[in-house]
């Protein structure tokens, strides 16, 4: 089975412009293509899970979406960085388009989108990790049977951390940083797995 990082976008992986779907303002967060890259070179596959609930609040469609993960997929390309995976949640029980207000099990932190990602790729989650910069990331990636890095850069607000799936493995202040944890850490179960 395949091992995966998750990834959360707006916030973790590029800049954070709240409802943006215009790809001319979609800028990567430092050293995010940096860490990816050393991340897929372990053989993690990179996937993104995103709450998108603009489209059940009618500021934009689906469709917009799509323009924005071809924009992703431009900027890292260049790197040596693919995408495998591009998933996200349309809902929100507040929103106005009535199709997507709603409660359901993919908006994290449920663990929906990771699960379905794992379905179709044949990932196994308990080898697999959860970046993302709240703690519904973390959560969500802890429910799929993730690890999860949450990185500090002060957009958690609310810092409810009751329950186990809330506190994360770790914390980095990047993708750069978060990768050079988890491979870390790889590492040393790699080790102590030989010693035994």
């Amino acid at each position: 089975m395949n091992k995966a990082i998750f990834i959360d976008k707006d916030g973790t992986l590029i800049e954070d412009v709240p409802y943006n779907v215009n790809p001319g303002r979609i800028r990567l967060e430092d050293h995010a293509a940096e860490g990816l890259r050393m991340l897929q070179e372990e053989g993690f596959l990179l996937i993104v899970a995103s709450n998108q609930p603009g489209v059940a609040l009618g500021y934009f469609g689906e469709h917009h979406l799509l323009q924005v993960n071809e924009k992703i997929r431009s900027l890292l390309l260049p790197c040596g960085v693919y995408i495998s995976g591009f998933y996200y949640c349309p809902h929100t029980p507040e929103g106005r388009i009535k199709k997507y207000a709603c409660r359901c099990g993919c908006r994290k932190p449920a663990p929906g989108l990771l699960l379905a990602a794992a379905d179709a790729l044949d990932i196994d989650t308990s080898r697999s990790w959860m970046i993302g910069d709240i703690l519904h990331d973390v959560e969500a990636g802890k429910r799929a049977g993730c690890h999860a890095v949450l990185i500090d850069n002060g957009h958690e607000t609310v810092w409810d951390t009751t329950g186990p799936y809330r506190r994360p493995d770790a914390r980095a202040g990047d993708i750069r940083a978060a990768a050079e944890l988890i491979l870390r850490r790889q590492a040393h179960h790699k080790q102590t797995a030989v010693a035994q």
